[in-house]
């Protein structure tokens, strides 16, 4: 059992009743069914913060029952697949049915990100009629308990002519709604360092340890001021892996100069699920090759994002908290980790699914 939110690191039962943690190490209630992992790690449920399950209503999506197994996360907060204009389907045909919990940042774009495939790709941002800022408001409140923020994708790919212009209309939406944004940045322009300058407390960078161009660090290595800047404020910086958005030359110059992402996330879509994301387990394991414990990756990928989202009875295994629960092994043999560039980096060991409980059902790989 390993629960960094309170230092815990032992052999320890984990009792759920009525869908909540009752205890560590307390006796279960008569007739209780048992799950018996040893041997295994047992964690508060995993928190993807950022994926696109949009499975069939958008060609990037994954299923999120499957993904939710093969990265061993009870919950997936999906990233800006849908907008104001097709979000209702994504909440009755995919939310709702799904096993998997799912939350999700609501795209400012009408369409959510509607034009990405491997021979269609239109960005969303390019047109600015598409930003729906009015439609947005109304959305959140229709499904408060589901909506958690609002995305945004800007950067030549994202947001082409439009620039940074998308983002003021997004910040609009967020200031009038209440809710954190989170802000993709691809290729200039604008520059990580216009964009990440702009984001408030509480509001999200993702992708966070980008190659070049548009990487964190300069070519030099060092930090780019507005980053820091950025941190003293409170903005949370969040890995989203992805098909391009990680690379190990700019985890390690980041991480050389003390500076760690706060959360570990995947990006995982149809287009990196057999990589170089792969899964948020494969990317936590790149961490471990990074230097990082293992209770540091499952913070950074349970604690860290309820944070983030303002989950106060998630990332922990303490009586009262929902009884979401991961199970995973950390197998021995070689393994080689590919990032977004194409750089390899040999490991010995990798984070591998065994299963997941949501509110004390249990499903196992």
């Amino acid at each position: 059992m390993i629960d960094p939110s309170q230092g815990i690191d032992r052999i320890a039962d984990v009792v759920v009743t009525g869908g909540k943690v009752a205890g560590l190490d307390v006796s279960p209630a008569a007739g209780a069914s048992t799950v018996d992992v040893s041997g295994k790690i047992v964690t508060p449920g995993l928190i993807d913060l950022h994926t696109h399950v949009y499975w069939g209503g958008t060609s990037l999506g994954v299923d999120p029952d499957a993904y939710a197994l093969k990265s061993a996360s009870p919950l997936l907060v999906d990233a800006g697949s849908a907008g104001p204009g097709n979000y209702p389907g994504f909440s009755r045909h995919v939310i709702e049915p799904a096993f998997a919990r799912i939350l999700a940042f609501l795209h400012i774009s009408f369409a959510g990100i509607y034009g990405f495939s491997d021979r269609v790709r239109v960005g969303e941002s390019h047109d600015m009629r598409l930003m729906a800022a009015r439609d947005a408001v109304r959305v959140v409140a229709e499904f408060p308990d589901t909506i958690v923020g609002i995305k945004v994708r800007l950067g030549a790919h994202a947001s082409g002519p439009s620039g940074i212009a998308p983002l003021d209309v997004a910040m609009a939406v967020a200031e009038e709604t209440g809710l954190p944004l989170m802000v993709h940045i691809d290729e200039p322009p604008p520059s990580y360092g216009e964009v990440v300058a702009r984001l408030r407390k509480g509001d999200v960078l993702t992708h966070c340890f980008r190659p070049f161009p548009n990487a964190p660090v300069d070519g030099q290595g060092n930090i780019r001021p507005e980053i820091h800047d950025a941190r003293e404020r409170g903005v949370f910086f969040d890995v989203a892996h992805g098909m391009g958005s990680f690379a190990w030359k700019s985890a390690r110059a980041m991480l050389s100069r003390d500076f760690r992402p706060d959360v570990i996330s995947s990006d995982v879509h149809v287009f990196c699920l057999d990589g170089p994301a792969h899964d948020n387990l494969h990317v936590m394991t790149k961490f471990l090759a990074l230097g990082w414990t293992l209770p540091e990756v499952i913070e950074a990928a349970s604690a860290a994002p309820a944070r983030v989202l303002g989950l106060t009875d998630r990332g922990h295994l303490r009586a009262g908290a929902v009884g979401d629960i991961s199970v995973f092994h950390e197998v021995e043999g070689d393994i080689d980790l590919v990032d977004a560039v194409g750089e390899s980096v040999s490991f010995d060991r990798r984070l591998t699914p065994v299963g997941i409980s949501i509110g004390g059902e249990w499903k196992s790989v």
